[in-house]
C-alpha cells in the first residue's frame, strides 16, 4: 500500500447493497482527526455542530465524546478541537495533504541599510525609500524547537489499542463485541450469512470533504 494511503474494512450488507460501517486502524482514525486541526474546526466551534454542512460535524464530537484512554498521552483534545494553528511534525498520514505552514514557509526582508522588517519583498523602506528585498532567516526559539521535537515519533493521536468503528457520517468510535452487535440490531440484521468483508484504500481523493 502507497504511504499516502490508508485502509479500512468496510462490513457490507449484500441483501440490501449498503455499507453497515468500516473497521479502521489508528492511522485512518489521526488522518481523520488531522483534519480538525485546520481551520475547519474553528468554523465548526463558532457555526456549532448542528448547522456544518455534511458529517465534519460528527467528526468534531467524535473527538469530544472519545474518553481520553484513548489518547496518546501527549496530546491534549484541544490540539485537535482548538487548533491555533496546522499542526506540523505529528506522525499522521497526510494522504498528500500538506498544512498551508508546511507547504509554504513565511520568508521575511530588511532593508540593506536599516533594520526595518516586513514580509513583502516589494515594500520599501520608510527610512531610506530602498526596496526591502535583503531575505532574512528565521530561527525559532527553543522552546519551539524542543516542542516540534517531542511530538516527531509519537505516533499521531490516537492509540492503537483497540479498532475503531467509522460510520457513513463520520461517527468515530471505539470498536468492541459488544457495539457491532448492538449496530447489527439496530439495522435489523437477521441473515449474517449476507454481510461480507471488503478491504478498501482512502486516498486523497476519497477524502470525505
Amino acid at each position: 500500500m502507497a504511504e499516502s494511503e490508508v485502509s479500512m474494512k468496510l462490513l457490507i450488507d449484500t441483501g440490501r447493497k449498503r455499507v453497515l460501517f468500516a473497521e479502521a486502524g489508528k492511522d485512518c482514525v489521526d488522518f481523520l482527526f488531522f483534519i480538525l486541526s485546520l481551520p475547519l474546526s474553528t468554523l465548526i466551534r463558532l457555526l456549532g455542530k448542528q448547522q456544518m454542512v455534511g458529517s465534519l460535524g460528527n467528526l468534531y464530537e467524535s473527538i469530544e465524546t472519545l474518553n481520553d484512554s484513548y489518547i496518546q498521552p501527549n496530546i491534549n483534545k484541544d490540539t485537535l478541537l482548538k487548533p491555533l494553528s496546522p499542526l506540523s511534525g505529528y506522525s499522521v498520514p497526510l494522504l498528500s495533504l500538506e498544512s498551508p505552514q508546511a507547504s509554504t514557509g513565511k520568508s521575511f526582508y530588511r532593508c540593506h541599510y536599516h533594520n526595518n522588517v516586513t514580509d513583502d519583498p516589494r515594500a520599501t523602506c520608510p527610512s531610506c525609500s530602498n526596496k526591502m528585498s535583503s531575505i532574512m532567516t528565521y530561527v525559532a526559539p527553543p522552546d519551539a524547537v524542543q516542542q516540534e521535537a517531542s511530538h516527531v515519533g509519537t505516533g499521531g493521536f490516537v492509540k492503537e489499542v483497540v479498532t475503531y468503528m467509522v460510520m457513513d457520517d463520520l461517527v468515530v468510535k471505539p470498536m468492541s463485541t459488544i457495539s457491532s452487535i448492538t449496530l447489527l440490531n439496530q439495522f435489523n440484521i437477521n441473515n449474517v450469512s449476507a454481510l461480507e468483508e471488503k478491504v478498501v484504500n482512502l486516498g486523497i481523493n476519497e477524502v470525505p470533504l
